[in-house]
């Protein structure tokens, strides 16, 4: 079998460590039990020495072999056909998995990320903000009656809704007792806390590299 090999940036400032997308791939892999490797690009030049990988200068992007993708989604969907445990394989179980994934990228984090970034520019949000409060709240409502979006049980589709709206700003918008027990549960898995552990050591280890040798 080949090696996945995840790719992101060799540092990131405090911020948004914890938060960098590859992370979303690294907790894919270790719910399914893939072995991954962690392969990194220069913070520095990021908008554009990457962009034969990446048209956009992002990260992640997956490689599988000969296989080369970008987009966290579709690296969850691909990771997701090579475990049940991501995604189940009768056709209903399927659908509703592929759905909510792409429910949580369209009709979620489409919203949310935008307001996220206004309230920390202070920009003015031009609307977004009632627009976000309404998606949270089918969201509520759908997770009060359910344990899990697909299939009753954990699934890719959770890992990435509960990675959406870990957001600290975003969890703390409105009172949604059901969402934020849902995710307190899904964080709380094991696979979660190793990956997130792994990519803060991984910028950590960067910061050491950056500071470089003390004088003595």
């Amino acid at each position: 079998m080949s090696e996945l090999t995840i790719w992101t940036l060799d540092w990131v400032p405090e911020g948004p460590r914890g938060f960098v997308r590859d992370l979303r791939l690294r907790w894919a892999c270790e719910e399914a039990g893939l072995a991954y490797a962690v392969r990194t690009i220069p913070f520095d030049g990021r908008e554009t020495n990457h962009l034969a990988q990446q048209p956009f200068g992002q990260v992640p992007f997956l490689e599988d072999g000969g296989l080369e993708m970008f987009e966290s989604g579709a690296g969850l969907l691909h990771l997701a056909r090579k475990s049940d445990r991501l995604m189940p394989r009768d056709p209903a179980g399927e659908a509703a998995t592929v759905q909510w994934t792409i429910a949580a990228l369209n009709s979620i984090e489409m919203v949310t990320v935008p307001w996220w970034f206004l309230e920390i520019s202070g920009a003015k949000n031009d609307g977004l903000t009632g627009w976000m409060g309404t998606r949270l709240g089918h969201m509520e409502r759908v997770l009060g009656e359910q344990e899990w979006l697909a299939a009753g049980r954990f699934t890719v589709a959770d890992l990435l809704m509960a990675d959406v709206l870990r957001v600290a700003k975003v969890r703390s918008f409105g009172d949604r007792p059901a969402t934020e027990a849902y995710v307190a549960r899904v964080t709380d898995r094991p696979a979660f806390k190793k990956a997130r552990a792994d990519q803060l050591a991984h910028f950590e280890a960067a910061d050491r590299k950056r500071a470089g040798p003390r004088s003595s």
